[in-house]
């Protein structure tokens, strides 16, 4: 039986292009941001000392912030002190890996866990011949994206063997479901270096809200959420749309409402919604606030989580712990996450001949004691899996495995 992870152990989280600080809702900030910050916060409430690194993307950010949960992030100069794609940042990150090699040869952590493959490499290159233990979770794989997007993927040629090389050369990797155990293995890397540890849902914050606002006679509603990006499948619940009268769809995510008009996937969406006459049933929120997300989960009959392809996809588990039913997508790791027939539906990743999501969703909005049902269990679900503590006691057995426990001559000296 592993022993518990000895405290205060010295944590160290590489993220290099998703700050635990940064706004939700961009191009380039959503679950992995969430993640970071969550783990980070409830390794330092459980007495660790843990240190974000992430980089500086504004000049004007200062070198290390405290958080109120005690973290400390460091931004690291790497690459211009501006906002970079993360597709791009790949020659930053010699850079970034001297950088923490200069802090770690003074100051070594106990363990350091890598976010993003890119992070990976400066991890291992900060970590260097030092033996301290490197953990890998990749949050999405070259393999997975190059599969789905062909030429419209946008990474850097090589990423799909630097990935191996990380998954090769780190100490452990945590996967986040069970696809992406698949995924890693059919790259080569032996799976009992592998540990899957599923992603988590603040359950408090996110939580029934009662009597959220629905005025008497209002359509039955029906909500996506995520960043406006074609792979979510907005365009898809969209066009089911068509065939489910006297219901409405919001989707919520992408930049701020009054900037919505210069947002090209807003606008091909528009143009979809036009097309098949949904048009004025059809509500682009733009980026909506954490804060008021719960509320907004808890007033849909709905939610429709739809991507053609999905590495984790906390946004099910969100509207679960929101006592809301979910039609999801049979693919990544909501495979793992709703329950078909118990606390949602899981539908096929792509209209096929004789399929007809518009059915499911009518099915399910004329249907209101399964919709309860379902809303039950999935909060239920979410209180019982993916809870961050539950997620924390997952990764703190990962570091233990690797962490050496001073003995009591150490620790008298």
């Amino acid at each position: 039986m592993t022993q518990p992870l000895p405290r205060p152990a010295r944590i160290a989280l590489v993220s290099e292009h998703a700050s635990p600080l940064a706004d939700l809702g961009g191009p380039d900030a959503g679950g992995q941001n969430v993640y970071v910050a969550q783990l980070a916060g409830c390794l330092a409430r459980r007495g660790h000392d843990v240190t974000v690194y992430t980089r500086r993307d504004r000049p004007d950010l200062p070198t290390l912030v405290r958080t109120e949960q005690g973290v400390k992030v460091v931004h690291v100069p790497a690459g211009p002190p501006t906002a970079v794609p993360k597709d791009e940042l790949l020659a930053c990150m010699p850079e970034f890996g001297a950088y923490l090699a200069r802090l770690w040869r003074l100051t070594r952590p106990d363990v350091v866990h890598a976010h993003f493959w890119m992070s990976g490499m400066a991890a291992l290159t900060g970590a260097g011949d030092a033996g301290i233990p490197v953990i890998q979770t990749y949050h999405a794989l070259g393999t997975v994206k190059r599969r789905h997007q062909g030429s419209e993927d946008t990474s850097p040629p090589g990423r799909v063997d630097i990935e191996t090389r990380i998954g090769r050369e780190a100490h452990r990797i945590i996967a986040t479901c069970a696809d992406e155990l698949g995924e890693l293995t059919a790259m080569g890397l032996p799976r009992s270096r592998i540990t899957v540890v599923p992603c988590g849902v603040d359950t408090e914050h996110f939580a029934p809200v009662p009597l959220a606002d629905r005025a008497p006679g209002s359509p039955r509603r029906l909500l996506s959420v995520g960043r406006l990006v074609p792979r979510k499948g907005f365009d898809r619940a969209i066009k089911a749309l068509a065939g489910v009268p006297d219901a409405e769809l919001l989707i919520a995510g992408g930049p701020d409402a009054p900037l919505l008009f210069a947002d090209p996937e807003a606008e091909r969406l528009r143009k979809v919604a036009a097309e098949y006459g949904v048009a004025e049933r059809v509500r682009l929120l733009g980026c909506v606030p954490q804060e008021l997300m719960p509320h907004l989960m808890s007033s849909a009959d709905l939610l429709l989580s739809l991507p053609r392809y999905e590495p984790f996809g906390i946004v099910p588990v969100e509207a679960m712990a929101c006592g809301t039913p979910v039609v999801a997508t049979a693919v990544g790791g909501q495979l793992d996450t709703v329950v078909d027939g118990v606390t949602g539906t899981l539908v096929p990743a792509a209209d096929e001949e004789g399929y007809d999501l518009a059915a499911t969703i009518r099915g399910l909005l004329d249907d209101p004691a399964r919709r309860a049902r379902y809303g039950a269990a999935g909060r239920a679900h979410a209180l019982a899996r993916f809870t961050w503590d539950e997620v924390t006691d997952g990764v703190s057995r990962v570091y233990a495995e690797l962490v050496r426990t001073p003995q009591p001559s150490e620790v008298a000296r």
